[in-house]
């Protein structure tokens, strides 16, 4: 490729000796490249006019400028696209077997999920397809894998239960609907940037709740494991026991096809947890189960799944089901979504990618929108399938994981006909039992007694209301909520004293002595508002009754992060009545927006601008420097610290709470 200052060049040079006559004469001249290596003659006068050859000679320096510049900028593009190139080419294959392992995971478990929601097992199939790619196109995350899930299953199943048989027209029905209320919550909750929402939900009683319901899960479904017919009443706990009262009456191949699905299942997820053995678990009972006829042995099978595209229309239901079903579908949006963040979170940290967590809220929404308009179940983020997903690079894995489904739905529907319902139930139970983390519940115990109730508490409260655990969760979130509420009213009050190192700290955990017969000092660790404002006054009246000696009282304010109007008023009382019983209460470190509101308020000026330190260091020298120069004068303040005493009597000193 020629370059195009030698092109420019060569034009130029044509035109400048236009009047050579002599064809060979202009070839050797355009030829020539001696007059690029001459130095470049000084430029003509103003005067002078321009000739022909000097017009050239500033047209190819501009010229070989450009070609530079054109050259070095399509190089860097030519190694931008080549890198792409090989990109595109890696990522295209990262996305192909994440995609197609997603797959193939996926029609099983929709299949299993789906018998779990109570409504026909091709359900789940719609649910794989148009929903997963609705999620990974809105959400932030490509690996994050939205689909049919266990728990969300379950809760569509209780939420439903009450209003319709399992598997009727109207049930499923309902189970469209209530698809659609929880998809619309999550859009709204996201678009309004609601996602602290979830806070309410505490990681004890998130785990109390997902330990309990995978327990449901699990027992749930043994009737299908074992092949005896069942009936749901409105008390779970009776239900399992009748099955269990009868398990002589169980179906000799449905629980070998059980036991031999659990058994393979185990094996593929110790020894190959990346090979699809759900899949090939799957399509071995379903061979064994055509070539026994286990149908006709009695045995519970997929039956007939219809082929094609899912059936798009608009949900149905009158609007007294939509509000029955109300506080279901923010149940089911909230625990839905929090089994997403979980993926989310795992995700992120593991590909360092940053997530948002309201778009993921429109983007789960979205999904469980999509699904009801396709006549599908609830979906959710799937925490199995995300992790299979982990190698994806784009969205293109999803898509090619919905196109599998596609597939399936179009072509291969007729194969599941002999999918032995036992299979299915132990998928689901294998699938669950990594939802059991006792250890977590544990752990909340120990780290605070508050957060262990709240778990214990909402586990049993979720199996006591099986199959309605979704009261389970709610009565867990009302319980933390109060508990949270219980310790804002009482924040952490701590007698101070002098430690070795300088600082002021917990005199018991420390076992200090008083810091001055006539000084006492506490430190509040919480803010001082309208809940906590009554607290903090009693433990500074118990701290001044309980020492009638003392002349003046530090608070150290550094675990004080805000203040409110009430706070202000107690603050301003205690001022008032330390004062008139010979009193002064001082202040230390304090906070700079807590100080800007006692300057608007006026109560530095009530406090006195004396009384109030920098540091607790300078605070404890003044005091004790004070107390030095000016003793107490002798009757008068024995009268004063007489009548406190008379006036707590019965007071005793203060100790920490919750120390």
């Amino acid at each position: 490729m020629i370059p195009l200052s030698n092109l420019l060049q060569r034009l130029l040079n044509a035109l400048s000796y236009a009047n050579v006559g002599n064809l060979e004469e202009l070839r050797r001249r355009l030829d020539d490249e001696e007059a690029d290596n001459q130095p470049e003659a000084a430029p003509p006068p103003a005067h002078a006019p321009v000739s022909a050859a000097n017009a050239g000679k500033t047209l190819r320096r501009l010229a070989s400028d450009f070609d530079r510049r054109t050259h070095a900028a399509f190089a860097h593009v030519d190694g931008a696209f080549g890198h792409w190139r090989q990109r595109r080419h890696g990522t295209l294959r990262d996305d192909l077997i994440a995609g197609l392992t997603v797959t193939l995971v996926a029609i099983p478990q929709s299949l299993a999920y789906a018998q779990l929601a109570g409504v026909p097992a091709y359900f789940g199939l719609y649910a794989a397809f148009l929903p997963t790619i609705a999620a990974a196109m809105i959400g932030s995350l490509p690996q994050l894998s939205t689909g049919p899930a266990a728990l969300t299953a379950l809760l569509t199943a209780a939420s439903i239960a009450p209003l319709a048989a399992h598997g009727s027209a109207s049930f499923i029905a309902d189970v469209v609907l209530l698809a659609l209320i929880a998809g619309m919550f999550q859009i709204i909750f996201g678009v309004v940037r609601l996602g602290v929402l979830l806070n309410f939900l505490s990681h004890p009683v998130l785990m109390g709740f997902i330990n309990a319901a995978a327990l449901i899960i699990g027992l749930s479904q043994l009737p299908m494991l074992l092949g005896i017919p069942s009936h749901q009443s409105d008390h779970f706990v009776a239900d399992i026991w009748q099955v269990l009262a009868h398990l002589n009456a169980a179906h000799g191949v449905s629980l070998a096809f059980g036991i031999t699905a659990i058994c393979m299942l185990g094996i593929f997820k110790r020894y190959a947890p990346r090979f699809p053995g759900v899949l090939l678990t799957v399509v071995v009972l379903t061979t064994v189960s055509a070539w026994i006829g286990y149908a006709d042995m009695g045995g519970s099978v997929v039956g007939t799944v219809p082929h094609g595209l899912p059936p798009f229309a608009i949900p149905s239901g009158n609007w007294d089901t939509v509000v029955t079903l109300l506080p279901s579908g923010f149940v089911l949006a909230l625990i839905s979504f929090m089994e997403a963040t979980s993926s989310a979170k795992v995700i992120s940290i593991k590909t360092r990618q940053p997530w948002d967590q309201n778009r993921e809220l429109v983007a789960q929404g979205c999904a469980k929108v999509v699904s009801a308009f396709s006549h599908a179940i609830p979906v959710s983020a799937s925490f199995s399938r995300s992790a299979l997903n982990m190698t994806a690079r784009t969205r293109l894995a999803a898509v090619i994981a919905a196109f599998g489904v596609l597939l399936t739905m179009l072509f291969f529907t007729s194969l599941l006909y002999h999918v032995p319902q036992a299979a299915l139930a132990a998928i689901i139970m294998v699938a669950v039992v990594g939802l059991i983390d006792l250890r977590a519940i544990s752990n909340a115990w120990r780290a605070n007694r508050d957060d262990g109730i709240a778990a214990l508490a909402t586990f049993v409260a979720t199996v006591g209301f099986a199959p309605y655990i979704q009261n389970g969760i709610i009565t867990g979130i009302l319980l933390s909520l109060g508990l949270l509420l219980y310790r804002m009213m009482r924040p952490r009050v701590a007698v101070l004293g002098l430690h070795e190192d300088g600082e002021l700290r917990d005199a018991r955990l420390f076992g200090l002595p008083p810091l001055h017969a006539q000084l006492g000092a506490v430190r509040f660790d919480g803010s001082l508002h309208f809940v906590t404002g009554s607290y903090f006054e009693d433990a500074l009246v118990q701290l001044e009754r309980g020492n009638p000696g003392l002349r003046y009282v530090l608070v150290k304010c550094s675990g004080i992060n805000d203040i409110d109007a009430s706070g202000i008023e107690v603050l301003r009382g205690l001022t008032e009545r330390f004062r008139n019983n010979g009193v002064v209460l001082t202040f230390s470190g304090l906070k700079r927006q807590v100080q800007d509101v006692l300057d608007r308020t006026g109560l530095t000026a009530v406090i006195g601008a004396e009384n109030i330190y920098p540091t607790d260091g300078f605070a404890i020298g003044d005091l004790k420097r004070r107390l030095a120069e000016f003793p107490p004068a002798g009757p008068a303040s024995e009268e004063r610290t007489a009548a406190r005493m008379q006036s707590g009597a019965a007071a005793q000193p203060l100790h920490p709470v919750h120390a």
